[in-house]
């Protein structure tokens, strides 16, 4: 897979397809490459589809001990992005690469024509930095969450009980979430990009935003409930709204990716040039 020096950073990358340019940004832990299990095979035919490791995550390194913020990962997206892409990109984001690329709109509105985030949150409160901070200092106390056991906390997390109730379904994501490769990208990252989500306050700078920023939320989400993604939406001058029922914060990995992906396409049919 090729990779693009960033900053004496090598990120590895991956593209796909022709047209217009589709940044799609990872959430904690998510390598590029699992944007390409169900979301780009759809895209292709129509825009150029870009996925990359952020920091952290697959073949993109971070330092141990590094600190990293919100705004670096946004910097990290629009260095690629001035790299590899014709600007101004669609972005699509999942819960921190939406946060990430609510932060790159704000930052380079030159860069980005229109985003879409799913599950997001203008900041941390409540629930969402309570969840957090728990994962993030369990692990600072030298536990993990691997194996079963990592792989069932973690569907509970992401899926709603509909999904959890299919019991093909539930295999199949118990066997990809127990690979080696799954659970190095999430137990090693996590530390550093869940402290950057908790660090993470966007109000005042999302009310600046002039990048159109179509929100999603999920009616079933306990990692992001869909209250914080309406906030998004609110606090944006360019936001809107859309729930999708009986979705999970990760439904749009092979639960209910077929309808999320149509939702995408009609929200970024606009800005196909």
């Amino acid at each position: 897979m090729p990779t693009l020096d960033i900053g004496g950073r090598s990120f590895q990358y991956e593209q796909s397809g022709q047209g217009s340019d589709i940044v799609w940004i990872g959430g904690g832990g998510m390598p590029g490459s699992e944007w390409r299990l169900y979301q780009t095979p759809a895209f292709d035919d129509r825009y150029r589809n870009t996925t990359f490791d952020n920091r952290g995550v697959g073949g993109t390194a971070l330092n141990d001990g590094e600190v990293v913020s919100i705004g670096d990962f946004a910097d990290d997206a629009a260095a690629l992005i001035e790299a590899l892409c014709d600007g101004p990109v669609i972005c699509v984001g999942l819960s921190m690469g939406s946060i990430i690329a609510q932060e790159l709109a704000v930052r380079r509105p030159d860069l980005v024509k229109a985003a879409v985030v799913m599950g997001t949150i203008a900041r941390a409160t409540g629930w969402v930095f309570t969840y957090m901070d728990a994962e993030i200092q369990w692990r600072k106390a030298g536990n993990r969450l691997s194996g079963a056991m990592g792989a069932a906390h973690g569907l509970a997390q992401l899926y709603p009980a509909s999904a959890l109730s299919d019991d093909e379904f539930c295999a199949e994501q118990m066997a990809y979430m127990t690979t080696p490769e799954y659970e190095s990208d999430l137990e090693d990252s996590l530390i550093a990009q869940w402290q950057a989500c908790n660090d993470y306050d966007g109000r005042q700078s999302l009310a600046t935003c002039r990048v159109p920023l179509h929100v999603i939320g999920f009616e079933q989400d306990v990692q992001a409930p869909p209250r914080w993604g309406r906030e998004v939406a609110e606090l944006a001058p360019t936001g809107d709204f859309t729930l999708v029922p009986d979705a999970g914060h990760a439904s749009c990995v092979g639960h209910k990716h077929h309808e999320i992906n149509q939702l995408i396409a009609d929200l970024i049919r606009p800005y196909n040039d």
